[in-house]
């Protein structure tokens, strides 16, 4: 249903059920998936697409032009993955030759008035809380929390099932199943809570425990703390996943405990 208050280009595709409220405006090169909700006041620019069952609440802007000087005009997109939640006065704005595209997955959930850069890639089941803000090419991997008025610098990498705490500053990167916490954003423990909701094994969890003692508690630097991790830990996907992110960190991750 789409509401003759609604202004929407007829070179949009908007697939079946899909609604749209009054005072809304979709321009042209838009892709709606079925069963989408797009509230009223919500603006959506060429190169946008939406998934299915997804909601997108009054205010919201998606697909504005990057803000980013060096920004040349080339074709770029965004893309909304399925069964995602974006609330009042979310920003997300469209890639820039860096990657093309700005990319938020599948069941998140974007809380209100968080703004989503250029060249962002936001992966599945993340959340972001109230008044976060991502700067250009930042990627935040699955099952992430990032809580209110994060604000992260570009180029940053938050893991998989990280947690962040409110009105953080991230200027290195966050590996993944960690809690970050304090001023500068430091390790915090790991996010125990959040990965037994996801039904990690206490084996797992334990054994992520261990990880992230080697790395931060026993050692006053990373590498040897990797050494550590080979050393005394057997192989396993958990500590592959953790040593691949820090080795493909080159900004640096987050510090140990204070």
């Amino acid at each position: 249903m789409i509401s003759k208050l609604a202004s929407v280009s007829s070179d949009a595709s908007l697939a079946e059920e899909v609604v749209v409220e009054g005072f809304t405006t979709i321009y042209d090169d838009v892709v709606i998936g079925k069963n989408t909700k797009i509230g009223p006041n919500v603006t959506i620019y060429p190169g946008t697409r939406i998934g299915d069952n997804c909601e997108v609440f009054p205010g919201a802007v998606i697909g504005a032009v990057p803000q980013d000087l060096k920004f040349g005009g080339e074709e770029t997109t965004v893309e909304i993955g399925n069964n995602t939640v974006i609330r009042e006065c979310v920003t997300i704005h469209r890639g820039t030759i860096d990657r093309m595209k700005t990319v938020v997955g599948n069941n998140c959930l974007i809380m209100g008035y968080v703004h989503i850069a250029h060249d962002c890639l936001i992966g599945n089941n993340v959340i972001l809380a109230n008044y976060t803000g991502l700067s250009g090419h930042v990627q935040i991997d699955d099952y992430a929390i990032l809580e209110g008025k994060v604000a992260s610098q570009q180029f940053m990498h938050i893991g998989a099932h990280a947690f962040v705490a409110g009105a953080s500053l991230i200027r290195k990167n966050v590996p993944p199943f960690v809690r970050a916490a304090r001023e500068p954003l430091s390790y915090a423990g790991i996010n125990a809570v959040g990965l037994r909701r996801r039904n990690f094994s206490e084996e797992d969890i334990k054994l992520i425990e261990n990880i992230y003692r080697i790395l931060f508690v026993q050692n006053n630097n990373i590498s040897k703390g990797i050494q550590s991790l080979n050393e005394e830990l057997p192989a396993s996907a958990l500590k592959t996943q953790v040593i691949d992110f820090i080795n493909n960190s080159e900004k640096g991750i987050i510090r140990g405990l204070l």
